[in-house]
């Protein structure tokens, strides 16, 4: 893992619970945060932004790759999620606390975020100027534990909140017509076979750590120490779960990982099944056991999802094609 090489963005879109989901899955994006920045307070709490007293606006910092996404998609995905014409707030979120900005961290980033915003009131999308700031990054505090990947912990809220606060009917309104032109993307679906098929399928250490939440031997394991370029897979489902480009070595003995390769395929679980409350990790479509995740890890995440070898099967770089999985080459290009 070569941590030097990722960037942050940071910007800000109103309400930060909807400045999240946008970019979190982009191929390239390592971690979104929800947080607050731009005021001159250290430390401050949700009560206090959510005030006006701190000077600090919601925003979302973004850990991405710059070889893989770029800060103009980055830049360009962020007009698509705000009014920028506003400068009162964002939709039913009234105060400067939610005002757009872009922060930038470096004069690249600068220059991009003002030739953005200049293409964009040409462009003549709007009937009202663009009042989105472009300032300079200094400090950014990450917001309270329940904001984070709130539109994961409450959906319904979630899009509640959104419908509501009219922020939705608005992007639909400006850029729906941009998002018909976008071809949709195609998931790949995953079922679980039967308890027969899958008693049958696999290896009594298997079934024991995949379907009765068992934990294998460290260090007696087969992927605990594997080396090679590929993708690890549900051994039940099939489903893609972790990439050796977000493999270390944890110490622990088992497959450690820093991110999945999308969230959308991990379910996380509270287990309070030995005395002490963890949590577990699953997978979405195959609801196979598979470790759990700890705030222990390294950057640029601090995540280690330690996973047992026994709920996986690794396919190599070189077998993606003939295995089916064409679309996650894309992890491995220089």
């Amino acid at each position: 893992m070569n941590e030097g090489k990722y960037e942050k963005a940071t910007f800000a879109g109103g309400c930060f619970w909807c400045m999240e989901p946008p970019f979190e899955n982009l191929d390239g994006v390592v971690k979104v945060v929800p947080g607050y920045t731009g005021g001159s307070k250290d430390n401050p709490t949700y009560d206090e932004v959510s005030r006006g007293s701190s000077g600090h606006l919601e925003a979302v910092q973004i850990t991405y790759d710059p070889g893989k996404v770029s800060y103009i998609k980055l830049v360009d995905i962020f007009w698509t999620q705000i009014d920028p014409t506003d400068e009162g707030g964002q939709f039913v979120d009234r105060g400067s606390q939610y005002q757009t900005a872009i922060f930038y961290h470096n004069g690249e980033q600068k220059r991009i975020a003002e030739e953005s915003k200049a293409e964009l009131e040409k462009s003549g999308r709007y009937d009202k100027p663009i009042v989105t700031e472009i300032r300079k990054y200094g400090k950014f505090y990450e917001a309270e534990d329940y904001h984070q990947d709130f539109y994961k912990k409450s959906p319904d809220r979630y899009k509640n909140y959104k419908f509501f606060s009219g922020r939705e009917q608005y992007l639909e309104r400006i850029w729906g017509d941009e998002k018909k032109k976008e071809p949709e993307e195609k998931e790949q679906s995953y079922e679980k076979p039967s308890d027969k098929e899958i008693q049958e399928s696999l290896t009594p250490m298997q079934y024991k750590v995949t379907q009765q939440c068992g934990t294998e031997p460290p260090f007696q394991n087969e992927f605990w120490d594997n080396k090679r370029e590929g993708i690890y897979v549900d051994v039940v489902s099939g489903e893609p779960l972790f990439s050796s480009r977000d493999k270390y070595d944890s110490g622990t003995g088992w497959p450690s990982f820093f991110k999945p390769i999308d969230k959308r395929r991990i379910m996380e679980k509270a287990d309070s099944s030995h005395g002490i409350v963890r949590t577990e990790v699953r997978s979405k479509s195959g609801d196979s056991h598979l470790g759990h995740v700890f705030d222990d890890g390294p950057e640029p995440t601090g995540l280690r999802y330690c996973i047992n070898s026994a709920s996986l099967r690794f396919i190599s770089k070189e077998d993606l094609d003939k295995e089916g999985y064409s679309e996650y080459k894309k992890l491995f290009r220089k």
